[in-house]
């Protein structure tokens, strides 16, 4: 009798063990998949690591792996819970429910979750592939399971208006890359320069070219009816090489000048610039929409091998113009060269605030400041605070919204031309660090 009850206690024993480890085997495998590089795995796989291209079809069936691991999870921890409990209540009575309840758990928390879990965490890679082979067997055998449980989710979810689709991931590949960014820079391994260029990239598709154009309030043309004397005084005196030309009205843009061509052709006639015949050498004007995404003009730049295009509305108004500098600065920042002008528009105060002309972009500043004011509803600052303010605002007025207190400085006509715009942080630490702050009563 005492044999029997000791070869139950081994067995019990090797059972708990086994089913700790399936359930350790879960609960890592979980982990270590979820936080594998996919990047690095898919370059093992071109490298013809078998291992990596298990772990590559078990990510690609997301759902069903995720289902898998918590069917197979609940069925050994619910087992053993359950077997442990039978044989320790056989053994101690009534007394051995509270025991099972207690040992199981300590056993399941320590043994089966927070320990595997802790070691997948530390090194997702090769934990996943290592256990690349046994999961995917696995995932072949309960598989059909968690698909049938996932379509009675699915079904059990329509009259909720909850539609799922299969294998839809919650984060779009963009938005994945964005947070990895983040918390890279966050950690310290990527710096704010690398995490702004990788951003940039990323926003390529997002942004228009209306958002990074220059405003034709701000374009520099020439009027064509001028001397070619007159003409080409303006080319050389001006910061860009490429100088739309208009006749009648600056909106009827019939050309494009290149400083190039122009020194070309004046060399051409011995420097005789009452010879010159301007609208023969100037370029066709290239319009393009302005809802053109920045991808696509970049796209376009590349393939018609020119830097320069006018931007049209539905109407076929210019409303400005965009270059390949306008599109690259999006990835590397503002780009400046001996010839550009120096006023930017940002200029941080020693309190902590910033002055900043109204027709800065969001972008721009964002970027500048480390700031992440939102640029959906407007593209400038000074469109920020009118979509907010819902008004034109004067002079002197404040607004706080998105965690800054925005003063218009300057306002010139409707349009507003200089803000001073606070961090609220820095206004707490500021009445935090005032004498009257400090005072207490007597």
């Amino acid at each position: 009798m005492i044999e029997d009850s000791s070869s139950e206690l081994w067995v019990a024993a090797l059972v708990v063990i086994l089913c700790l480890l399936l359930s350790a085997f879960f609960s890592a495998g979980e982990t270590a998949f979820t936080g594998a590089s996919k990047a690095r795995m898919l370059f093992l796989e071109k490298g013809g690591d078998r291992r990596a291209i298990l772990v590559n079809r078990l990510l690609q069936m997301r759902e069903r792996f995720i289902g898998t691991v918590l069917i197979g999870n609940n069925i050994v921890n619910i087992g053993v819970s359950a077997f442990a409990t039978s044989v320790l209540v056989a053994i101690f009575g009534d007394g051995g429910a509270l025991y099972a309840t207690v040992i199981m758990s300590v056993l399941v928390i320590v043994f089966a979750e927070v320990m595997p879990k802790t070691i997948a965490i530390s090194s997702p890679d090769k934990v996943s592939l290592a256990l690349s082979g046994p999961m995917s067997w696995v995932v072949a055998f309960i598989g059909p399971l968690a698909i049938a449980i996932e379509r009675l989710v699915r079904l059990m979810l329509k009259p909720f208006g909850i539609h799922i689709g299969a294998n839809t991931p919650i984060l779009s590949a963009s938005e994945e890359m964005r947070g990895q960014l983040d918390l890279l820079h966050k950690e310290g391994n990527v710096a704010k320069v690398e995490r702004d260029m990788m951003g940039g990239l990323l926003d390529l598709e997002e942004l228009s070219v209306s958002e990074v154009m220059v405003h034709r309030t701000k374009m520099r043309t020439i009027n064509v009816d001028l001397s070619s004397e007159e003409i080409v005084r303006e080319v050389l005196s001006s910061p860009y090489t490429r100088m739309p030309l208009w006749r009648g009205s600056q909106e009827n843009i019939i050309g494009v000048l290149h400083a190039k061509d122009l020194l070309r052709a004046l060399d051409a006639v011995g420097g005789d610039a009452g010879r010159l015949e301007v609208e023969s050498i100037a370029l066709e004007s290239w319009f393009v929409p302005d809802t053109t995404s920045l991808r696509d003009q970049l796209k376009a730049f590349l393939t018609k091998k020119t830097h320069f295009a006018l931007v049209v509305d539905e109407y076929g108004e210019v409303m400005g113009l965009v270059t390949l500098e306008d599109i690259l600065e999006e990835i590397v920042g503002d780009i400046k060269d001996e010839h550009d002008l120096s006023v930017q528009g940002v200029r941080p105060q020693p309190n902590g605030s910033v002055n900043v002309d109204g027709s800065v972009p969001i972008r721009d500043l964002n970027r500048v400041m480390d700031w992440n004011l939102p640029d959906e509803e407007a593209t400038t600052i000074a469109g920020l605070v009118i979509h907010e303010a819902q008004a034109i605002p004067d002079t002197g007025q404040i607004f706080t919204f998105h965690g800054f207190r925005f003063q218009v400085l300057r306002k010139s006509r409707n349009r507003i031309t200089a803000l001073r715009i606070t961090p609220l942080a820095v206004l707490r630490k500021a009445d935090e660090a005032s004498p009257s702050a400090r005072r207490t009563p007597a």
